[in-house]
């Protein structure tokens, strides 16, 4: 399950729970909440799967771009032997290896880059999300206990 609906899910549980009059706290139900912190126990662990997807992808994609750059490397050096003969043709040929080497060192580092953001981007709004779960966990908690020491003080 997505852990934004399940958060979303907890937000209508504490939407519709029982504010108590003349306080900042709100009764809620305490199965449908717990039910709640367990499925978001389910589904965290599904996001970080998700997460590490994400980063074996990236060293997929940099392994690609580097076979990608060692076969136009070959390539180029094949040529350039090729052409070893002619003087002037092989400094144009080192020239162009020169440069599709360049290239291709720079395309990796292109998508090594873009893989590094996307996988930044995805953790840190992983890190967001769970940080405000904890804050709302950590809320009930207190407000439920805070409603037990007052039940049990009258």
């Amino acid at each position: 399950m997505d852990i934004l609906h399940l958060v979303d899910r907890l937000e209508e549980l504490f939407n519709s729970g029982f504010h108590i009059p003349l306080t900042n706290e709100t009764a809620v139900n305490e199965e449908r909440f717990l039910e709640l912190i367990d499925q978001l126990r389910i589904a965290i662990p599904e996001e970080v799967k998700k997460a590490q997807q994400v980063m074996s992808q990236r060293e997929r994609f940099l392994a690609q771009a580097q076979e990608e750059a060692q076969r136009t490397v070959d390539l180029a050096r094949e040529r350039v032997e090729s052409l070893v003969q002619h003087e002037s043709i092989t400094s144009a040929a080192e020239a162009r290896a020169d440069q599709i080497v360049q290239q291709a060192r720079e395309d990796a580092a292109g998508i090594r880059n873009e893989a590094n953001d996307y996988v930044l981007e995805s953790l840190s709004r992983l890190e967001a999300e769970m940080s405000r779960l904890l804050l709302q966990v950590r809320n009930g908690i207190t407000k439920l206990n805070e409603e037990q020491a007052g039940e049990q003080e009258s």
